[in-house]
């Protein structure tokens, strides 16, 4: 078995796409989705450590939340990411992943169909593939081919989009999606993840922002980026939470997350709403980026995902390995993440960055 896995492995070292695992170390941060600094913040530490003391008693997972696992803690922190985010319930996942798969492979029944964007998140794909719906993308951001698709559905319609989209950092059309889902009756489901903390006045995400809250079927906002810890909510109706209980897998046959995460979430969600100063530097350190990237090919994107697209798999992998070389944390994006000819510099601004580290970022990237 070990020959064939080599075999395959040797067809990505041809390609220039094998992966590997490596440590940040000290080079300045153009990678990270923490996009507030909260992962490596004081305040974060110091408030999860509060709490902690203020619940001596907690212990670790004992078991999946059917079981030994569920505990008043984790329910209140459900009930206060509810409020927050303006549902009537919210059921909290171990991570953005097993949100979405779950979601998806759960919710929409055999009948339905679920018509998502071509660039959606790898997790909601494989959540569709677990479907026992029918399925089928429309072009990225397209109005015209996401309505086609869904005059054409069978069953109750399911629209998956996600606000901000990773790989490229552009922004969905959330207000005109939601016209259409309701004047067609289709379902909208919002993947928050990198809106989450850096979209809205208090970072609520783009749904609250544009006030769209009440159109959404579900909305997922994953804790792994501008959050700075780990897990993962799906907001919806009490039906939704109570069927997700029962029959998503993702969520049955799982230990549940540890008071420790559990702390880690209510810490960060006591800080990020009040940090307007944060999110304005984001903006300032985006348009500071954009005005001095002339002459490099960026995606169209007002957020702190910046994509540098370099075309090919070898030459992407020298332009980063020359940021790498000169102190900073940039990584290929290669085929097959992205499609062939748009392999792309994934670079992520934080409001702790520097308009001397984006200088310094701008002259390897032109040179």
């Amino acid at each position: 078995m070990d020959d064939i896995l080599q075999q395959q492995l040797q067809e990505r070292l041809a390609q220039h796409s094998f992966r590997s695992l490596r440590q940040t170390g000290n080079l300045v941060d153009f990678c990270s989705n923490d996009y507030l600094g909260l992962a490596r913040s004081g305040a974060m530490h110091e408030a999860v450590h509060a709490l902690l003391q203020d619940r001596p008693h907690w212990q670790g997972s004992t078991g999946s939340r059917l079981l030994a696992g569920n505990y008043a803690w984790i329910e209140e922190v459900e009930q206060d990411l509810a409020v927050f985010h303006q549902a009537a319930a919210g059921l909290i996942f171990n991570s953005g992943y097993d949100a979405n798969l779950g979601f998806f492979s759960t919710v929409p029944q055999r009948g339905d169909t679920i018509v998502y964007d071509q660039l959606i998140h790898a997790s909601i794909r494989d959540g569709v593939r677990l479907s026992r719906a029918q399925s089928f993308s429309f072009r990225h951001n397209d109005l015209g081919d996401l309505r086609e698709k869904i005059e054409r559905a069978a069953g109750r319609v399911f629209v998956a989009v996600e606000s901000v989209y990773s790989m490229d950092g552009d922004v969905a059309p959330l207000a005109a999606m939601a016209a259409m889902c309701r004047e067609l009756n289709a379902l909208l489901v919002v993947d928050e993840a990198h809106a989450t903390g850096v979209l809205g006045g208090k970072g609520e995400g783009l749904v609250q922002h544009l006030g769209l809250q009440d159109q959404c079927y579900a909305r997922v906002h994953t804790f792994g980026k501008a959050v700075g810890c780990h897990g993962a909510v799906v907001l919806g109706s009490k039906v939704l939470r109570d069927y997700l209980v029962n029959f998503c897998r993702a969520f049955i046959y799982t230990t549940a997350l540890p008071p420790a995460s559990i702390a880690a979430i209510q810490a960060a969600y006591s800080l990020f709403p009040y940090m307007p100063e944060a999110r304005q530097q984001l903006r300032e350190l985006v348009a500071y980026f954009r005005a001095g990237a002339a002459g490099l090919q960026l995606i169209e994107s007002d957020t702190p995902i910046q994509a540098v697209v370099t075309k090919g798999n070898e030459y992407t992998r020298t332009v980063a390995a020359a940021c790498q070389s000169a102190g900073l944390d940039v990584r290929a994006i290669l085929h097959p993440t992205v499609p062939k000819g748009e392999e792309r510099l994934r670079i992520v601004l934080h409001s702790y960055n520097t308009k001397t580290e984006i200088d310094q970022l701008l002259r390897v990237l032109k040179q």
